[in-house]
């Protein structure tokens, strides 16, 4: 299937992405980038991944998030049929979550 989402401004925006060495980095870039309204819309579909990762139900998560069912169910989409973004950071978070506890204890 043709990606009509990719071009060179995406892949010009994605490799800035991957020069960013911190997460303060990240809060400066993406603070610049996108309206604080972006950035919620954004921080909010990642946490109902990870809800729908860990088995919640869609108004358990409407609740804790304020997003819409209709946008829980896009995103429950996304996990279940589409390229594996979602699950690949949310992998990679659990990953390093992990190291970290296990370097404090």
């Amino acid at each position: 299937m043709k990606d009509d989402t990719r071009d060179n401004r995406l892949e010009f925006l994605f490799k800035g992405i991957l020069t960013l060495d911190s997460v303060e980095d990240c809060y400066h870039f993406f603070r610049d980038l996108c309206t604080p309204f972006e950035l919620q819309e954004m921080a909010q579909r990642m946490q109902a991944a990870k809800m729908l990762k860990d088995g919640l139900i869609y108004s358990e998560i409407a609740e804790r998030t304020g997003l819409s069912t209709a946008t829980i169910s896009r995103v429950n989409r996304s996990l279940r049929y589409s390229t594996d973004g979602y699950a690949k950071v949310l992998d990679a978070l659990d990953l390093q979550e992990k190291r970290e506890w296990r370097n404090r204890h």
